[in-house]
């Protein structure tokens, strides 16, 4: 049964990640963003706090929760700034977790443990300049050589590109096969050939770090091959399934913030002699923002509960990360809306809210995707296949 109270450790692990980011990211962002400045400091902190691993299994480095433990983190962070949810992401939903989800015992121990214990950052390379949502038209190719693959293309909208000591690659090895003829690759920044360059002129996310991975002849070994040939696409869109869940779960702290800083600007600001609080087309705002909070927890928590019992929660994933975006989207606009004037500057934090929103109804799978997605599960033109291999399961029937 599905329980909605936070056990007492995740409160406290709520709590934590709560005092951490109004002491370590609030009195800072508005500094940051004006200046395009990514803290790795930030970082490394929640890396010593071994936030970096929250639902990595102990075995390999990790702290052993539970996979809506990562949700807390990431709506905690969320409420500080996108930047930093989103290089927890990046870092856990997308590499650690596939690492955990498809890697062999030998990737796990060079990779995964020092990942989760926040000694290396991990990155995910999936989109190119030519490819986003039709993921099985990449460039990037990969021809074997021996025990390697020499890997050629470019990568494009790169969270973490010039900090990640790791990238998962997707190329083709069989570009007439399209997404049959993908495979994932481990590539680590050190290997030659790998170059990165920041992304200028971002709507959003300025105090976040995005960037281009570009690879020229780079040697990868077989060894760092995830799953077999061919197996590509396939752990990419498992791969997704997890970062779709962080970034819902994101979604749900920058519903929070813009309600929050509603609430506040509707009680203190007058207008014809009341709060604008006492306003009904502004109480409707808020009435709406608190009612899309509320609604976003819900399907987070039941996608994060489908996965603590070892379920396939595409279908319910992809809804959470869909009504979630889009109800942080629209929260952050209307709590613009009810600063009026004021909220058009950044003396208010709700223009950055709004400015970062964008970017949640647009990665990890645009708004159209989703409701394709859904529309598709609806009419029984799409269902899910198990499959081979799960994340560890934190609950039992």
């Amino acid at each position: 049964m599905l329980d909605f109270s936070l056990s007492q450790e995740q409160q406290e692990l709520q709590a934590l990640v709560r005092k951490f980011t109004k002491a370590e990211i609030l009195p800072y962002i508005q500094k940051w963003d004006e200046e395009h400045h990514f803290e790795l400091g930030v970082v490394k902190k929640l890396a010593d706090l071994g936030l970096l691993g929250v639902c990595i299994p102990e075995q390999y480095g990790g702290a052993g929760m539970d996979y809506n433990s990562l949700a807390i983190v990431c709506d905690e962070l969320e409420y500080g700034d996108t930047a930093y949810r989103t290089a927890v992401s990046v870092h856990i939903g997308l590499n650690s977790m596939t690492l955990l989800q498809w890697g062999t015992e030998e990737q796990k121990q060079k990779y995964l443990v020092p990942q989760a214990q926040g000694k290396q950052l991990g990155a995910f390379a999936l989109t190119e300049p030519d490819a986003g949502s039709d993921a099985g038209s990449i460039r990037t190719r990969a021809v074997k050589d021996g025990d390697s693959y020499i890997l050629n293309g470019s990568k494009i909208w790169i969270s973490m590109a010039s900090y990640a000591d790791n990238f998962i690659v997707f190329a083709s090895v069989d570009p007439e096969q399209k997404h049959r003829g993908m495979s994932a690759f481990i590539v680590e920044r050190s290997f030659t050939g790998v170059t990165t360059r920041p992304i200028k002129g971002k709507l959003g996310i300025h105090g976040g770090d995005t960037g281009e991975v570009i690879l020229t002849d780079v040697r990868v070994p077989a060894a760092n091959r995830l799953g077999e040939d061919g197996e590509g696409f396939k752990i990419a869109m498992a791969a997704l399934d997890n970062g779709r869940f962080t970034v819902a779960a994101g979604a749900v702290g920058l519903i929070r913030a813009s309600l929050d800083a509603s609430v506040k600007y509707a009680l203190e600001r007058k207008t014809f002699g009341v709060e604008i609080g006492r306003h009904q087309l502004v109480q409707q705002m808020i009435a709406k923002m608190q009612a899309g909070l509320e609604t976003s927890q819900l399907l987070v928590y039941r996608s994060g509960w489908l996965k603590n019992k070892g379920v396939r929660n595409t279908r319910e994933t992809s809804l959470a990360k869909w009504m979630a975006s889009d109800i942080a989207f629209d929260s952050a606009s209307d709590a613009v809306q009810i600063h009026g004037a004021y909220g058009y500057s950044n003396e208010y934090p709700v223009e950055r809210f709004l400015r970062n929103s964008k970017a949640l109804v647009i990665y990890e799978g645009t708004r159209e995707i989703h409701t394709i997605m859904q529309a598709d599960y609806a009419l029984g033109y799409r269902v899910d296949k198990p499959v081979n291999r799960m994340l560890p399961a934190w609950l039992e029937d």
